[in-house]
C-alpha cells in the first residue's frame, strides 16, 4: 500500500514519493508534502525550463533560480513558463 500525504500543491490527500527526491531538508519538506503526481509534473516543467531557457546546471544562477521556480510551482503559486511555449497536443 502506497503512503499518502497532503499536498500542498493540489490542497488533498494523494498518493506520496516512495523516497525524498533530494537529500537533507528540503527533500524531506518535500518528501512529508507534495505528491507523486505534483513531482512528476514538477519534473516535466524543470525540463521545459531547463532546454527553452537553455539553463546550464554547472551554473549556481540557474540552479537558484530553478529552486525557486521549483517552491513557487509545488506550493501553487505563480511560476515561470518559457516564453512562447506551446505545449504538445495530446
Amino acid at each position: 500500500m502506497s503512503r499518502t500525504v497532503q499536498c500542498r500543491k493540489y490542497k488533498k490527500e494523494m498518493d506520496g514519493l516512495d523516497v525524498p527526491p533530494l537529500p537533507g531538508p528540503k527533500g524531506a519538506e518535500i518528501y512529508e508534502t507534495v505528491s507523486r503526481q505534483a513531482w512528476q509534473e514538477w519534473l516535466e516543467h524543470q525540463k521545459m525550463l531547463i532546454n527553452e531557457k537553455q539553463l546550464s546546471l554547472m551554473d549556481m544562477e540557474a540552479r537558484t533560480y530553478l529552486g525557486e521556480q521549483r517552491d513557487k510551482f509545488l506550493s501553487g503559486d505563480n511560476y515561470d513558463a518559457a516564453e512562447g511555449y506551446v505545449a504538445p497536443k495530446e
